[in-house]
């Protein structure tokens, strides 16, 4: 008998409990919530999500409010011509550090050229590292662009 108690009592308290849930907003602007329904305020009765194996409440601001902002590698566009050395030590670091990136000739492609001049070029190479334009090649100043 007292092995059965003992296993009641142990289904019971592995049993969810359910209350009811109130959401309400006071003067001032801020939202409360509490297991009582106050009784001077309107209050909604709210269904907590609760985290488990086969659910997860996930806050709404992560996905409603704000931007999720991941890590992930800038998009590199290279206005270059064949001929230029600096454009030729950004492609050997490129390639040495496995770093991808589209090339835009600007003397074979008029397209590319309308691009330079958008972007007041003056010389190559000119880089387009994100939303980030940098003119001339310099590792140190790619670096700081690419990996802040």
């Amino acid at each position: 008998m007292q092995i059965l108690n003992g296993f009641l009592l142990a289904l019971l308290l592995s049993l969810p409990a359910y209350g009811e849930i109130y959401k309400w907003v006071d003067e001032q602007g801020k939202t409360h919530y509490s297991d009582s329904k106050p009784d001077h305020i309107q209050a909604e009765s709210v269904t907590p999500k609760v985290n488990s194996y086969q659910h997860q409440a996930v806050p709404e601001s992560v996905y409603g409010q704000q931007e999720i902002k991941l890590n992930l590698p800038k998009k590199i566009v290279m206005y270059a011509t064949s001929w230029c050395g600096y454009c030729k030590k950004a492609r050997r670091y490129f390639a040495d550090n496995n770093i991808d990136y589209v090339e835009r000739d600007i003397e074979t492609s008029e397209q590319a050229k309308r691009e330079y001049d958008k972007l007041q070029g003056k010389g190559v190479p000119v880089l387009r590292i994100g939303d980030t334009t940098m003119r001339g090649w310099s590792v140190s100043k790619f670096e700081k662009i690419y990996r802040p």
